[in-house]
């Protein structure tokens, strides 16, 4: 018999900021994230913006600043929402069996940011310039590792990396270590600091971003037909989890029991979803199954919500494959309209989104829906939040390589 598991610590890095509280007023009012580029030099990009972390390492209190030269951006963002997440969850691992609590924190790249740097050093100043600490810092399971290690955490400890699907993944792996035994706590979610040199020229090059130069804050709009592509975006997102009665012998405040997970492969393009949604919507439909519960119990889904020509049409059509007539009464929205695209740590962020949304009874906003796409043509909750009793929702995440990725979350 599976155990149930609850959510009971929150945290987050996002470009509008950081802790959760913070942000959650921020995306309530429907406010953006998205602005020029600072990073680094972008004169000769057509795409000048995205959705960029407003991050000074050394006034996080994330580490020393010893120890922060040996952490890439997206490992600095993950330590820095677990770190949140379990303070929010007020576990003391030190009383806890280290061999019953796991980390699982994904990622879809890694490391860019060092591999880059790395690269110019070999190129411009020879083989013995490379860093030695160039492959733990790039390394896709640094941020699982260095999280396991800041909490002696000794259990099942793992990164997946399954693109914009990392985070949701990492979530759905973490559920099962608990439904089924492995582990009594898991610190789970995703990161990614992929807004680099390399990263930007790659996906605008492949015509995968918004160009929408003139007005950046509007560039992302999911599900409108005028949207033109993704906006790149950086950040965190990671959560708590526990067995239910763990989480209640200790009084945790649970914001609500992650039920079901479901995983599928559109085993087609590397980049494109399926135009029916077909593989996206069989991992909707196993994670109802997981979750033991009818189409109809969902009152609100956080959808993949890139806006893409071609994955907000997928993503329309694979809802109204699963939920039928049901659809026409479903919230939905996208805090991608609102972050950006975040990759492989997009899940974790949009987990802790539907968590705060079904304890609090607030569905965020889809901004920039000024025109709905006609194929496109169901409630993504336009430009203002709305105040709802969401008693189930569902979060979507799909990534490249035709990985799909759903989870749902029911009101305790």
């Amino acid at each position: 018999m599976k155990r149930r598991v609850a959510v009971t610590g929150l945290g987050i890095v996002t470009p509008l900021g950081r802790p959760v509280e913070f942000v959650w007023d921020r995306l309530v009012r429907g406010e953006s994230g998205v602005g020029p580029i600072t990073l680094f030099d972008v004169a000769g990009y057509r795409v000048q913006f995205g959705g960029q972390v407003p991050w000074e390492a050394e006034n996080e209190g994330i580490a020393s600043p010893k120890e922060l030269k040996r952490l890439d951006r997206f490992t600095q963002f993950a330590i820095a929402s677990a770190k949140d997440a379990v303070a929010d969850s007020g576990i003391d691992f030190t009383k806890e069996e280290p061999y019953r609590c796991g980390v699982v924190i994904g990622s879809g790249i890694g490391g860019l940011w060092e591999f880059e740097v790395q690269e110019e050093r070999l190129l411009h100043k020879g083989i013995d310039k490379v860093s030695p600490f160039t492959i733990p810092k790039l390394m896709v399971n640094s941020a699982s590792g260095h999280v396991s290690s800041l909490y002696g955490i000794k259990g099942p400890n793992f990164a997946v990396a399954t693109a914009c699907a990392s985070a949701a993944n990492s979530i759905g792996s973490a559920l099962r270590a608990i439904q089924y035994g492995d582990a009594d706590v898991m610190v789970t979610g995703g990161s990614e600091a992929a807004l680099t040199p390399i990263g930007l020229a790659g996906f605008q090059n492949m015509r995968a971003l918004s160009f929408r130069t003139d007005a950046p804050q509007q560039a992302s709009r999911p599900f409108d037909v005028d949207r033109d592509g993704f906006v790149l975006a950086e950040g965190a997102g990671v959560v708590v989890l526990e067995e239910f009665e763990h989480a209640r012998k200790r009084g945790a405040r649970i914001y609500g029991e992650l039920l079901g997970y479901g995983a599928s492969g559109d085993a087609g393009h590397i980049t494109q979803p399926d135009d029916e949604g077909r593989g996206a919507g069989h991992a909707m439909a196993m994670a109802l199954q997981d979750a033991g519960l009818a189409p109809d119990a969902v009152r609100y889904i956080n959808a993949h919500g890139t806006s893409t020509p071609l994955g907000d049409k997928a993503e329309t059509a694979a809802v109204k494959r699963v939920f039928g007539a049901h659809a026409k009464k479903l919230s939905i929205s996208s805090t991608k309209s609102q972050l950006g695209h975040t990759l492989g740590a997009s899940g974790g962020i949009e987990l802790v989104v539907c968590s705060l949304t079904v304890s609090r009874g607030i569905i965020t906003p889809t901004i920039n829906l000024d025109t709905p796409d006609p194929d496109c043509d169901l409630d993504y909750t336009p430009k203002v939040a709305r105040e709802a009793q969401v008693d189930v929702a569902m979060s979507n995440s799909f990534g490249f390589g035709g990985h799909n990725a759903s989870l749902v979350l029911r009101r305790v």
